[in-house]
């Protein structure tokens, strides 16, 4: 599903150095949300820039100003407001049930299709 978005996710995380495995996270909340039937025409942008940067937070450490940096380039790429993403991030981890850390059967399959990819 929304296959255009997860290259959207892949691209602007590459653009700001995330790593493989931060990229594959992602993707594993993104369709944890399309399955659970949270994405809508409206939200889908959001949905997706909220699982990057919670990715991102999780999974690597980012210093304050890379957090920054990731935001401004989410707000310009997804085309939404800074305060809805951060808002939405909120939504998005109660979906997720805050379980952000992901087992590695969930998040390898991604991982190994990124890496193969590059």
């Amino acid at each position: 599903p929304f296959p255009s978005l997860k290259r959207e996710m892949r691209n602007l995380s590459e653009e700001c150095n995330l790593e493989p495995v931060t990229v594959s996270m992602a993707y594993v909340y993104f369709e944890k949300l399309v399955l659970q039937g949270k994405l809508n025409k409206q939200n889908r942008k959001l949905c997706a820039g909220a699982c990057v940067l919670l990715a991102a937070k999780i999974s690597s450490d980012l210093r304050k100003h890379e957090v920054k940096h990731l935001i401004d380039k989410l707000e310009e790429r997804f085309r939404f407001n800074r305060r809805d993403l951060i808002g939405f991030e909120f939504t998005v981890l109660v979906a997720l049930e805050l379980a952000l850390y992901l087992p590695e059967n969930q998040v390898l399959p991604h991982y190994r299709r990124l890496t193969q990819q590059s």
